[in-house]
């Protein structure tokens, strides 16, 4: 009877705890962002202006969700679409419970998981369909500068109140209508179908069931692993370790031609991922399956300009850029990143607080916010809804609120591809007389050679900075704490 009743409690206590962050997370009232005319934005390796050329010098700042006809001449539309097609994955609520807990919502904890997937999204956009991808919807979708209103848990506890908020809702916003589409050619309408159908069997692989490949149920399943459970914090050392064994073990055919490699102690290993380059024979049997989407990259498939026995790697690097407190030395190197094209961003933010770094602007870091709570889509359907995996509204925040804990992301194509990124990156972290010591570097040979993670707990691994006192290679700059 005492074993039912603690039972009964911790349930009683976990859907209270539920209902108290879909509460909190559901109602927002988002503020515009502003962005300078005057200064480029970043976007993963994109450069945007917002200026025209008859802009004066002494208005300087816009909000992102204007559109004065004065500077829609620049690149808001375009850096608009570009943003808004990336996916976004955020908090849900009321979908199946998830391994090793009765937790239906990830509020309030999962947000390093969210931002996580965000990066590993973008990985498989450039690896199906390629940078210069934006989804045909995007503009269309609208701001999320309103009132939004709770999800199922917490109506029951305001059904009154918000019955009565609904319906002056409905009264007063009719919606506006969706603007006519331009007319296109047979070849045209076959190619952007073939996209859509790409783009929703990516957003699909993030569903929140336990079927998913890359959805939150399988990396808690696989977080247990790590000695974390649902409900737990994950920092973004851990969550890269999930990505990793996420994508390895993943079923579906489609992702067959990709894997993920993660550095060890600040440090890639050139062997390691030319290894991961080259595909196992069983993967290289099940590549001519046709039950995923093949590549795009220029309208061809990746056959067409790739060896047969290469996979694709989305390298994934945990760094610490500072003790207490991001170092501004690495302000720099963190924008050099964001600038390169086949960087998939950053996952890290405030402590306690993650979110997916994307771009920069001054000192000021674009970001995506998985803090959003929204309700279960069912992405099992041919024809899911695609807009909540869509956000039209970019964050900003200082460099210096940055948590220095962090996993920087980059996707490579074939070896080839890594030797010109390993090449690229290797002059980005050259150390200038300000930036004394760099955030990693790259080193020939394989990590086992030099045994440096025998022996160490899923915990420290948390802790990318630690290093090996047995190790005795030199290399361009050993990772200091500052």
């Amino acid at each position: 009877m005492e074993n039912r009743g603690n039972d009964d409690v911790e349930k009683l206590k976990t859907k209270f705890l539920s209902v108290w962050h879909n509460v909190k997370y559901s109602w927002a009232l988002k503020s515009k962002t502003s962005f300078s005319r005057n200064s480029p934005v970043l976007l993963l390796g994109k450069c945007y202006h917002f200026k025209a050329e008859e802009d004066d010098d002494d208005h300087t700042e816009t909000g992102f969700e204007a559109a004065d006809e004065d500077y829609v001449m620049g690149n808001v539309e375009a850096f608009r679409k570009d943003f808004a097609s990336r996916v976004w994955l955020t908090y849900r609520e009321e979908f199946p419970s998830l391994p090793g807990s009765t937790l239906t919502s990830d509020c309030g904890w999962g947000c390093m998981l969210r931002a996580g997937q965000m990066m590993l999204a973008q990985a498989l956009i450039l690896h199906f369909l390629g940078r210069e991808w934006t989804w045909s919807e995007a503009l269309k979708l609208q701001p999320l500068d309103t009132e939004t209103w709770t999800t199922t848990a917490a109506k029951r506890l305001v059904a009154s109140l918000e019955a009565s908020l609904q319906s002056s809702h409905r009264l007063s916003d009719p919606g506006s209508p969706a603007p006519q589409a331009q007319a296109q050619g047979p070849a045209e309408e076959a190619d952007a179908h073939l996209r859509e159908e790409y783009h929703r069997t990516l957003v699909s692989w993030f569903g929140d069931n336990p079927s998913a490949p890359l959805g939150l149920h399988r990396l808690v399943h696989l977080g247990l692993a790590l000695g974390r459970q649902a409900g737990d914090w994950y920092g973004p050392a851990v969550v890269a370790h999930i990505l990793k064994k996420a994508v390895e073990e993943a079923m579906d055919p489609g992702l067959v031609g990709i894997t993920a490699y993660v550095s060890q102690d600040c440090t890639v290993y050139n062997a390691d991922v030319v290894e991961s380059h080259k595909a196992p024979r069983d993967a290289q049997a099940s590549a001519g399956r046709s039950d995923g989407p093949p590549s795009l990259q220029n309208n061809q498939p990746t056959s067409a300009f790739t060896p047969s026995d290469n996979r694709a790697v989305i390298i994934l690097i945990p760094v610490r850029l500072g003790g207490e407190k991001t170092n501004p030395e690495y302000f720099n190197f963190a924008k050099s990143i964001l600038s390169l094209e086949y960087c998939i961003g950053i996952i890290g933010g405030k402590p306690k607080q993650a979110c997916y770094f994307v771009g920069f602007q001054d000192d000021s870091l674009i970001y995506m916010d998985p803090h959003y709570c929204q309700s279960f889509v069912d992405v099992s359907s041919n024809d899911f809804p695609l807009q909540s995996y869509h956000c039209p509204s970019p964050k900003k925040m200082p460099f210096t609120k940055m948590d220095p804990s962090c996993t920087v992301g980059f996707y490579s194509r074939s070896v080839q591809d890594y030797e010109r990124i390993s090449q690229e990156l290797s002059k980005v972290l050259q150390p200038s007389a300000m930036e004394k010591y760099p955030a990693f570097t790259f080193v020939q040979g394989h990590g086992r050679d030099y045994d440096l993670s025998a022996g160490l707990t899923p915990e420290k691994r948390e802790w990318p900075f630690i290093r090996d006192p047995r190790r005795t290679v030199t290399t361009a700059g050993d990772f200091v704490l500052l």
